[in-house]
């Protein structure tokens, strides 16, 4: 049997965090681990990340403007966070 992919959800940005929530904020970042953007990849739903993608300007298909892509952006990097409160990923 195979085990179950699961998928994050995206929650929110540092800019605009709950003020309620910063001190989780503050735990997840410095609780951070680095990992591939392929492991990223496997964990989260790949259309939403699209499209988010595309919100922030990156292009996301390899025929698009030819501008800057997420995947290749050397100031994004990915992580993972282990927490009291839950698993999250970040990027």
């Amino acid at each position: 049997m195979q085990a179950k992919k699961h998928t994050f959800n995206y929650y929110g940005n540092c800019v605009g965090w709950p003020k309620s929530e910063v001190d989780y904020l503050i735990e997840m970042v410095d609780m951070a681990a680095s990992i591939t953007r392929a492991t990223f990849l496997k964990h989260v739903d790949l259309e939403e990340l699209r499209d988010m993608e595309k919100q922030m300007g990156y292009d996301t298909l390899p025929w698009e403007r030819g501008g800057l892509r997420m995947k290749d952006d050397w100031a994004v990097s990915y992580h993972r966070s282990k927490t009291k409160r839950k698993n999250s990923l970040l990027f």
